[in-house]
């Protein structure tokens, strides 16, 4: 059970919740939704334990998992194993680790020091029912799309998207009777994300959920919680029934409120003439016209705040590109490898200015590993890659690594070179406005980062764009609105995604299939092997 009392949670020096209570008992899945922005991560990091609230408790009875939206933050050292980290959620990891040190020991060194302690080791984890638990584990990770080549790796040797999965299989090995998800179907395929919607859709537990995915919210939540920045008493929005639902319930509250709001600002137009006219003639006149200024004074003061039910408009503009060469990127002969694991080998492509790559790929693939690659952050092991004179390389990293979590959007904004009006300008276009410019970065939710780092893209004028899932965390709003300027603008993409709708905007010349490296002219066809990736 999730209980909360008189909770507070501030944010900016605002609150995003105030003297919010509520007991969720078993069964009770909820959805917490609203744009980016409005605080869902932070109530979450809040509910979790992450962050202290500023006022209330949060009282938890049973087992509870929290997947945090910034999975870095959450990560584990780099060097555990990936079983070994999902066999921590029930305190077996290290003994799992420690095992497999030994195992390399023994190999080594087969004494029978080495044997004795690796023999003791492999009795402790027997008896600690350690086999069924690994077993467990690993159809945990099979069930959420990991490649089983993928298991015996460190976590540092496998991608955002992989970790990220990883950490969700640690959460759901645990046996959490109360589970708080941020963002759980992000980086998963559709295979993998059809067996988390029937994993949730089965759980008998709490559920608390993040998430912008519509399938999700419809068949795995029965109770939404939408929560508004804002809001005049910092509250939430408590609806019984999916999302779906909820979004008809909404829409007709919209336009009842619109219909009120209307005939408030009518009746207020109305009162105030007719007081406008009275109030220069005779002195009884005159006393109408103070009655009917106080009947206008309270009907402002009562008048409902249409902005309550809107949300924060996106209108992205991206200006066009610097010129670029006509061959922009030459890559030859390039091999990826991390320790005994390939990831690909004998690269070989070129792209051209204004073409728009797609890099397809199962999961641990190495879609992200080439981006690194082009972008300069990572190296390869053997053959070269040429960014020709005359393009500036603009990155978006999976986990917001680019960004400067300690400084605000405006001070990187402003670290470009960009005037300061020019800064706000761009920032308001992706939707980030008012005090949120003005705090450090790490305490934006994930949406509002996506939403910088494409912005300090835009403010660079960069001419080739190395993108991977640039449309996570976005609200449905914001993501069209970034996809359709994307899709316009002139310059040259390599782009990773998962976002069918945005793939098939994005209207791509060439799609490169990992590992393999083969380049094929794109068609509607390969939308299926996007959904899959």
């Amino acid at each position: 059970m999730l209980s909360v009392n008189n909770l507070s949670v501030e944010v900016g020096g605002k609150f995003i919740v105030s003297d919010l209570s509520f007991t969720l008992a078993a069964g009770s899945k909820v959805g917490l939704v609203g744009r980016n922005g409005a605080g869902k991560t932070s109530l979450m990091k809040v509910l979790g334990g992450v962050n202290p609230p500023s006022s209330g408790k949060v009282h938890i009875t049973g087992s509870f998992g929290y997947l945090n939206q910034d999975t870095l933050d959450a990560m584990a050292d780099p060097s555990t194993l990936v079983v070994a980290r999902v066999l921590s959620g029930r305190d077996l990891g290290d003994l799992a680790d420690r095992i497999e040190k030994l195992r390399v020991n023994v190999g080594a060194d087969p004494s029978e020091k080495n044997l004795t302690r690796y023999s003791k080791a492999l009795d402790e984890f027997e008896r600690r029912d350690g086999y069924r638990a690994e077993a467990d584990a690993k159809a945990l990770l099979s069930g959420l799309g990991l490649a089983e080549s993928r298991f015996s790796l460190a976590l540092g040797e496998v991608s955002g998207g992989e970790r990220r999965r990883v950490e969700l299989a640690r959460i759901l090995f645990r046996g959490s009777e109360v589970l708080m998800l941020d963002e759980p179907t992000n980086h998963l395929d559709v295979d993998a994300k059809r067996w988390l919607l029937n994993y949730l859709k089965n759980f008998a537990g709490v559920l608390v959920v993040v998430s912008h995915d519509l399938e999700l919210l419809d068949e795995s939540i029965n109770r939404v919680f939408h929560l508004e920045r804002g809001d005049s008493d910092g509250d939430i929005i408590d609806f019984k029934g999916n999302y779906s639902t909820y979004k008809r319930a909404i829409a007709q509250r919209r336009i009842a409120i619109e219909a009120q709001a209307k005939r408030e600002a009518s009746e207020l137009d109305r009162l105030t003439k007719l007081a406008d006219s009275m109030r220069h003639q005779t002195a009884s006149r005159a006393r109408v016209a103070k009655s009917l200024d106080s009947r206008a004074e309270r009907l402002r003061k009562q008048m409902v705040d249409v902005s309550t039910v809107k949300s924060a408009s996106v209108r992205v503009n991206i200006p066009d590109p610097k010129p670029a060469p006509r061959v922009v990127v030459e890559v030859s002969g390039v091999c990826k490898s991390y320790g005994r694991f390939t990831v690909f080998e004998d690269l070989e492509f070129t792209i051209e200015r204004g073409e728009r790559f797609l890099v397809g790929g199962l999961n641990g693939a190495g879609k992200t590993t080439l981006l690194t690659l082009l972008a300069g952050k990572n190296q390869m092991d053997l053959g070269s890659v040429n960014i020709s004179d005359g393009v500036s390389v603009g990155y978006f990293a999976q986990e917001h690594e680019e960004l400067d979590f300690d400084r605000t959007p405006l001070e990187q904004m402003i670290s470009l070179g960009v005037p300061l009006t020019d800064a706000r300008g761009t920032l308001a276009a992706f939707g980030l406005v008012g005090d949120v410019v003005e705090q450090p970065t790490r305490t934006l939710s994930g949406g509002e980062k996506t939403k910088l780092a494409l912005s300090l893209l835009v403010a660079a004028r960069h001419n080739l764009l190395l993108l991977d899932e640039p449309t996570n965390n976005l609200d449905p709003e914001s993501r069209r609105a970034i996809s359709k300027a994307l899709a316009g603008w002139k310059g040259t993409m390599i782009v990773v995604t998962h976002d069918v709708e945005f793939a098939s905007q994005l209207e791509p010349n060439r799609l490169i299939l990992m590992p393999d490296g083969t380049v094929d002219h794109f068609s509607q066809d390969y939308l299926d092997l996007i959904e899959l990736s």
